[in-house]
């Protein structure tokens, strides 16, 4: 079987969450033209978070039964004409609309290439390539608020709608040119054993908690990226550039703490990693919840609380994704959708109650992290002594 390269996959991937991130520092501008509310703009960010979240439930199972490149073109198309569809909306509900359909699209790259990674690898493997394929990935998302708000500034909000939709147009050229089909027509069952399998997953209590926990630990996060621009310039009056920073200080860490995965996951249970690495999350969680309960915020002790929990999710991330996808190995696409889906699930439900109305931005977003990361090592330690006992470290 040809192994396809690690850049491709990472492109792919990519260009789901890019059009997320590059979007946040444009709803101010976006939301001024279009004469709404803020709160009515941010639903830009979690109704794409609500795509990512439901399309994956249903590429997962398709791959499985029809193979990952003609699932995949399918996504990347709609990604991309839902692109042009957002880049030109003349109004806000057109605009909602097409990005929930880009979502809907760009997930597709989300599931394929990590169940892509999971047919070309052995399972010592997997956790070690997706962590050096998220470095690949988080440089996008890193650079992407600065590149939002030069795009913003200069050609204004619409012109990083375009750019997306170009940009599905090149990853769908590439995936008909370079990608190989990885998940052979012998690993296919029919319609009703795919369904079968799915069903097993869900009721699968490890991987019940690897997801859950999973998502904790990192789409939490996804609460703050939709806040920052509003906490940044309503409650501390910084300028618009103050958020492309802050958002690059979040996936700095992950960046950080994926390089540091990629480095001892040969070495280190990837129940351990989980387990610990989580633990530095809550410790940045908690530190700025300090800080938004005793009133006095400023930019930089956010960032770096902010950077602290994003290291210790780029390090539990990947771990808890191998654990969920490898309980069975046929039917990855259907685990790696369905992980994902309880990801961005997760992601979205925080956006919108740390969001809420009765207090201060920053103090809803603090409380909701750190409640999501509690919840987060009760499940990876519950999960990790399942994962352990599944292959006979520790007594049943």
């Amino acid at each position: 079987m040809k192994t396809p390269p690690l850049w491709l996959l990472a492109l792919i991937t990519l260009s789901g969450t890019l059009a997320m991130h590059i979007f946040v520092p444009a709803l101010p501008a976006a939301a001024q033209e279009m004469d709404t509310s803020p709160a009515t703009m941010q639903a830009a960010i979690s109704l794409y978070i609500t795509g990512l979240a439901v399309g994956q439930l249903i590429y997962g199972p398709f791959s499985d039964r029809f193979g990952r490149k003609p699932v995949l073109t399918v996504g990347l198309s709609l990604y991309t004409l839902a692109g042009f569809l957002a880049a030109f909306a003349p109004t806000v509900p057109l605009l909602l609309t097409a990005r929930l359909l880009q979502a809907l699209g760009g997930c597709a790259g989300l599931v394929l290439a990590r169940a892509i990674v999971r047919d070309t690898s052995t399972t010592n493997e997997v956790a070690r390539k997706l962590a050096l394929m998220n470095l690949m990935v988080v440089i996008g998302p890193g650079l992407a608020p600065l590149v939002g708000t030069f795009m913003t500034h200069i050609f204004g909000w619409r012109s990083v709608l375009l750019a997306m939709a170009l940009m599905g147009a090149f990853n769908l050229f590439l995936t008909r040119t370079h990608l190989p089909e990885t998940d052979g027509p012998s690993r296919r069952g029919s319609g009703a054993s795919v369904l079968h399998d799915y069903v097993a997953l869900l009721r699968s209590p490890t991987f019940f908690l690897c997801a859950l926990g999973g998502g904790c630990a990192t789409t939490s996060m996804y609460a703050f990226v939709a806040a920052a621009p509003f906490i940044f310039a309503n409650e501390l009056h910084q300028p618009p550039s103050a958020t492309g920073w802050a958002l690059v200080a979040l996936l700095a860490g992950i960046w950080l703490g994926n390089m540091l995965l990629s480095r001892i996951a040969a070495r280190v249970a990837g129940t351990t990693i989980m387990v610990r690495a989580n633990l530095l999350s809550l410790l940045g969680a908690s530190g700025f919840l300090a800080l938004a309960m005793s009133g006095h915020l400023s930019a930089l002790p956010i960032m770096f609380c902010m950077m602290i929990f994003t290291i210790g999710a780029g390090l539990t991330s990947p771990a808890a994704m191998t654990e969920a996808i490898s309980i069975n190995p046929h039917v990855a696409g259907s685990a790696s959708g369905l992980y994902g889906s309880a990801q961005m699930g997760i992601g979205a439900l925080c956006t919108t109650l740390a969001a809420g109305p009765g207090h201060s931005t920053a103090l809803g977003v603090a409380i909701v992290l750190v409640t999501a990361t509690l919840i987060s090592q009760f499940a990876l330690r519950r999960a990790a002594v399942l994962c352990r006992r599944r292959r006979g470290s520790i007594p049943a």
